[in-house]
């Protein structure tokens, strides 16, 4: 029925461009989606290049610098580039002798004369070789001159005498392969030599292991390593924890057997502490214990007369009177006046 409006008259023209307009957007739309696609992936194998790093360290014809290490001068080999690359004390020590700033030596008369003179014959020499040269053609021949090895790329050794040798080996480890078993033993050194080559994240790392590697079977390894790093500023941190934890388990470090290994102010600095929980029987037991291992070690050494450097941070008025006069009085290495002080405290304490 015609209702007397214009009717929409779809022209041919009209279909073809709204048939264009959708397909358009399909193809947006389609594009978008593979836009969200990744078109890439990344694989690694981090593991295998720290293993092909690592025994690129082992390998002294592979490394370009050889570091004799420690009061025995223990060869540790490694890459420069790679030292230089994750220090910038390695890189200053080893690349600063090959500056190119470095001055030179003033040059002497006679070796500018001489100079001179060669570098006036080198025409006449080129000239002469280009004519030998042109004499048949198929007997031509180029010559290749040997170009002269960098200064830089020379092998050097270097001596390290602040490091063990386990220590700096195991820094060289972790500076080629970014990783390192820390171990209570060489915890210390390692420790303070990531803080003298900075590295800053190695550091780190064995300042948190000290937290959870404490304890009886670790505590006199710790110390002993402390002695040889003692002017290191991180020792002095790990040290005082170590303390911390003598004081707690007294009577049980005092009782060890490597106890005896201590160095003897160790020993006197562990006695000395007022924090320590120990009975006063046991820290004699633990100096008697210490001295025989020392005249063991050095036999013209006196008993007595070492026992007696500990004598003095022992409390004998707390030692129980049997003991005193069973156990202590007759090995004859306290001095009688000390028995019967402590004695007398007992009978008639102030």
């Amino acid at each position: 029925m015609f209702d007397g409006t214009t009717p929409n008259v779809v022209t041919p023209d009209a279909m073809t461009e709204g048939r264009r307009y959708s397909m358009l957007e399909q193809a947006i739309a389609m594009a978008g989606a593979l836009s969200d696609e990744p078109d890439f992936s990344t694989f690694e194998n981090k593991t295998g290049l720290a293993e092909d790093m690592k025994f690129l360290a082992s390998m002294p014809e592979l490394c370009d610098v050889t570091f004799l290490v420690g009061d025995t001068r223990e060869p540790v080999c490694a890459v420069k580039a790679v030292l230089a690359a994750r220090s910038r004390v390695f890189h200053k020590l080893l690349y600063n002798s090959y500056s190119p700033q470095k001055k030179k030596e003033p040059m002497s008369r006679e070796k500018k004369i001489k100079l001179f003179l060669k570098r006036s014959s080198e025409p006449l020499m080129n000239l002469q070789g280009q004519q030998q040269g042109r004499q048949g053609r198929s007997g031509y021949t180029h010559k290749l001159d040997t170009i002269p090895e960098p200064q830089g790329n020379v092998h050097q050794t270097l001596i390290v005498e602040e490091f063990e040798p386990d220590v700096f080996r195991q820094l060289i480890e972790y500076i080629h392969t970014g990783c390192v078993t820390l171990q209570p033993r060489t915890l210390l050194g390692l420790m303070n030599a990531a803080d003298y080559y900075g590295l800053d994240e190695l550091r780190k790392g064995c300042s948190g292991f000290v937290q959870c590697c404490i304890n009886v079977d670790t505590v006199c390894a710790l110390l002993a390593s402390a002695e040889r790093y003692i002017q290191y500023k991180c020792t002095k941190s790990m040290v005082q924890k170590v303390l911390e934890f003598v004081d707690e388990h007294g009577n049980e470090v005092l009782n060890l057997g490597s106890f005896t290994l201590l160095p003897q102010h160790v020993v006197r600095l562990i006695m000395a502490r007022e924090e320590l929980r120990a009975d006063e029987f046991t820290k004699f037991q633990a100096g008697l214990m210490w001295s025989k291992k020392h005249c063991d070690n050095q036999p013209n050494t006196d008993l007595k007369e070492v026992i007696g450097n500990f004598l003095e941070y022992i409390q004998f008025y707390k030692i129980p009177a049997n003991i005193l006069m069973k156990e202590i009085h007759p090995l004859g290495l306290v001095p009688y006046h000390i028995i019967m002080n402590a004695l007398a405290y007992q009978t008639d304490p102030p």
